[in-house]
């Protein structure tokens, strides 16, 4: 069928059997040891086994053998599964970030962010904005003016300013605007992946890593990922 081609669009989700576009969902393989380990850039050898990104999905996946079943095989499924997998899809973000700052299609600070979305360029005479990344700890009256420029544009706020700092290269962060490209696209997919994954939580806690200072914003009823 389509949805188990591995050269196809589609995938089937091992947990829910739903058939879906694979940027929406993550390949996991099974290690030499029998290990199930995630797949983020979708390059490792052997049969791939999708989970949807969601909370619930990878849970069920995770319990009652459903691993095993998809591959035919005794595997072993790591406790911390969920939660190496969200470190995982965090740092590819924050990386992310850092790569499109450095190729020029980052903008950051409320002043330079609110230009960009008025002008719809990042940058004098770049593309248009394809994202906003907003500290999960700024300040909600600076958050709205910001995207009330573009009520219509994702915002991305999965971490504190102290993550998107290291991130840009700067003493602090809290606004920034993403030009649209392929970085953009890369990132706007794993953001999109580590939400489903942290699931309505997300909404509610804040990551306390004192290293990282990630953490989880309330959306506010924007599209965000």
């Amino acid at each position: 069928m389509p949805a188990d081609d591995e050269k196809g669009p589609l995938r089937r989700c091992i947990a829910s059997g739903t058939v879906g576009p694979k940027e929406s969902m993550i390949r996991f393989v099974i290690g030499p040891d029998g290990e199930v380990v995630p797949d983020l850039e979708e390059r490792l050898p052997g049969r791939g086994l999708w989970v949807t990104a969601d909370r619930d999905a990878l849970a069920k996946a995770m319990g009652k053998s459903v691993f095993a079943k998809a591959a035919r095989r005794a595997v072993k499924v790591p406790p911390d599964l969920a939660l190496r997998l969200e470190r995982l899809l965090e740092r590819r973000c924050l990386h992310a970030l850092g790569l499109a700052r450095r190729a020029g299609h980052v903008l950051a600070g409320y002043e330079k962010v609110r230009e960009a979305l008025r002008a719809n360029q990042v940058g004098r005479a770049g593309p248009p904005p394809a994202l906003l990344v907003e500290a999960a700890d700024g300040s909600l009256d600076q958050r709205g003016k910001v995207t009330a420029l573009a009520p219509s544009l994702p915002v991305i706020d999965l971490f504190q300013s102290p993550a998107l700092a290291a991130a840009l290269g700067r003493d602090h962060a809290v606004h920034a605007v993403v030009a649209r490209g392929r970085l953009a696209a890369g990132l706007a997919r794993d953001a999109a992946r580590l939400r489903g994954l942290k699931g309505s939580q997300g909404d509610q806690d804040a990551h306390q890593d004192s290293d990282k200072g990630l953490g989880v914003g309330n959306t506010a009823g924007r599209p965000a990922m």
